[in-house]
């Protein structure tokens, strides 16, 4: 293969989740500049999502709380319908409240699953049904979290369904690669946007000091690495986790 066709995505069609701001934008910017077909999803916020189709071009916007199944069901039935089905899905959107462990209810676990893991197993699902049917190849990317190998104070919720997230990327990679469908995850460290250094001062100043390569990452550098695990270039890679923090990892845990 040619080096310039490594990263080339023309031809695909991926679904982005949460794809109206911060990382998810980023992910349907850079996966449009290398020729996919974007389906833009968004949860509420129906004036970024427009706007972004319009920047991109884009001629497929879904509106779907993934806290409910019906709803993921009917988003996949419409996309059939309009002869649209994705062969690539970026499970990008997420829920990330602050609660302690004593703190914690039922309900704080049950809301934060709902979407980061239930909606993930739901999409992965239908949409692997689907290309199994079709008999095409296809990839997942889903994205994880740091946290889902080192908890924080306040995210114990959270922490548990990212570490579960990044299980069920393997999990599925081994059940459905052979369907030659392949399953990735990316984890994040800390990602800049905008308001981050008011709202977390002391949080943005300890993590820039510590981080070996000294900085917040971006959404670009996330965008980068989905692009990465989408493309040809990554043809025999299923089952890994790619982690995107700075070298954040690297740091004495004692």
């Amino acid at each position: 293969m040619a080096i310039s066709d490594l990263l080339d995505l023309s031809g695909r069609t991926v679904l982005i989740t949460g794809a109206s701001s911060g990382i998810g934008s980023a992910i349907a910017r850079k996966l449009s500049q290398v020729g996919a077909q974007v389906i833009l999803h968004c949860g509420t916020n129906k004036v970024g999502i427009s706007s972004l189709a319009d920047e991109l071009r884009a001629k497929h916007i879904v509106q779907c709380n993934l806290s409910k199944p019906r709803q993921i069901k009917a988003m996949f039935e419409d996309l059939a319908v309009e002869n649209c089905m994705p062969d690539m899905l970026v499970n990008n959107a997420g829920v990330q409240t602050v609660a302690t462990v004593l703190e914690a209810d039922k309900q704080v676990w049950r809301d934060i699953n709902k979407v980061n893991l239930e909606a993930v197993y739901a999409l992965c699902k239908y949409m692997a049904n689907a290309l199994i049917a079709r008999g095409r190849s296809g990839a997942i990317v889903n994205i994880a979290s740091i946290e889902g190998l080192d908890p924080a104070d306040g995210h114990a919720h959270y922490a548990a369904s990212k570490a579960a997230l990044l299980m069920y990327t393997r999990a599925s990679a081994l059940e459905m690669g052979s369907h030659n469908i392949r399953v990735n995850a990316v984890a994040p460290g800390l990602i800049s946007r905008p308001g981050i250094e008011d709202d977390w001062p002391e949080g943005v100043k300890r993590w820039c000091e510590r981080a070996p390569l000294g900085r917040m990452g971006t959404g670009e550098d996330v965008a980068n690495g989905v692009l990465f695990l989408l493309s040809p270039a990554a043809v025999w890679i299923s089952g890994h986790t790619l982690v995107i923090d700075g070298g954040m990892g690297t740091q004495n845990r004692w």
